[in-house]
């Protein structure tokens, strides 16, 4: 039971930081701000759910999944910070939304398909989560093996993290109300900025890994 306990606190305090769904709120907000509140917990619903299974997945096959396909996880940062960097910077360079029924007439099915992109990957679980849930659950397989009180207590950890995403998101609308449109802006701002300069330290991680992997031979 304490070593449960304490793969429980090793995941929680590892993976929420990174995941971090506070900061992500008004990112999530500026990205569905054309939306009603009805959907917008519905879109928040759905990137628990997925950002749940991304970690889950990460953290028991995603050592697998890799080794597999030869992709290490320098690779996956470099790739991931990518992403984050093109992300950030499109929000950081959009124009504020000046009509809220823009999206009235777009099809639930699509809709919903951006849950996963890119309001859960990279905007939620991105490449640094992935890469910490791997590590973690390799670091899990190696010194307990099999053993189900812990696996169960870090999928509890996980699906804490899911819950307290559902709740920033879900209710991130009211925090724009209470800071006011101004606020809100800036905020959307400098997150936006954020996550360039967090992509761009996610690509250094991985390139820094990558070259201390290179052997060099003096002629």
């Amino acid at each position: 039971m304490a070593n449960a306990v304490k793969v429980f606190f090793l995941v929680f305090s590892a993976l929420f930081p990174i995941v971090d769904p506070l900061t992500g709120s008004p990112l999530f907000l500026a990205l569905t701000a054309d939306e009603t509140p009805q959907t917008r917990r519905a879109l928040s619903w759905r990137v628990s759910i997925d950002s749940l299974a991304l970690m889950i997945g990460s953290y028991f096959i995603g050592a697998q999944v890799l080794k597999f396909f030869g992709v290490s996880l320098p690779v996956v940062q470099v790739g991931g910070g990518l992403v984050v960097i093109a992300m950030g910077w499109s929000m950081l360079m959009a124009k504020e939304l000046t009509n809220n029924a823009a999206r009235t007439d777009v099809p639930p099915q699509d809709l919903y398909g951006r849950a996963f992109y890119p309001l859960t990957l990279p905007l939620t679980v991105g490449p640094g989560s992935i890469s910490v849930a791997v590590a973690l659950g390799a670091n899990s397989t190696h010194h307990y093996g099999f053993h189900i009180p812990v696996i169960i207590a870090a999928v509890i950890a996980m699906v804490s993290i899911a819950a307290s995403i559902f709740l920033c998101y879900g209710f991130a609308d009211r925090l724009a109300r209470a800071l006011g449109k101004t606020a809100m802006t800036v905020i959307v701002r400098l997150s936006s900025f954020l996550l360039v300069c967090i992509g761009v330290q996610i690509i250094w991680n991985g390139v820094s890994a990558l070259l201390s992997s290179v052997t060099f031979h003096a002629q």
